[in-house]
């Protein structure tokens, strides 16, 4: 399994507009399409305007169609533009799941279905 990390670093006090905007459009978009929300987090200590998400994948190949797919509907198009001027930077990581950890994440994702 892999776990995508994205992290956007907002303008300084963008936060909660950033968050209205994705509460109301975006996350229904992404929940459509992208299969495991794992965790969507700001940040309270270290660098501030810090918003990460991480979202669970079975494998790379599902991530990409998952994403196009997303890409893809005129509601996700139609939401960047509101969040876009909100957002600095924009960082993501593939993280591949520890041998160890498969079994636990997918328990995990199952208890939240």
């Amino acid at each position: 399994m892999y776990v995508e990390e994205r992290m956007y670093l907002l303008q300084v006090g963008k936060a909660p507009e950033y968050f209205k905007q994705y509460e109301a459009e975006g996350m229904r978009v992404q929940l459509k399409h992208l299969p495991h929300m794992v965790g969507y987090y700001v940040t309270e200590a270290g660098v501030q305007n810090l918003v990460t998400h991480m979202w669970a994948y079975d494998d790379l190949l599902q991530r990409e169609k998952c994403r196009a797919a997303m890409s893809a509907d005129p509601e996700w198009q139609a939401y960047i533009p509101k969040i876009r001027s909100l957002i600095i930077s924009q960082e993501t990581r593939i993280h591949q799941c520890a041998p160890f950890f498969v079994e636990r994440l997918k328990k995990m994702l199952a208890a939240v279905r």
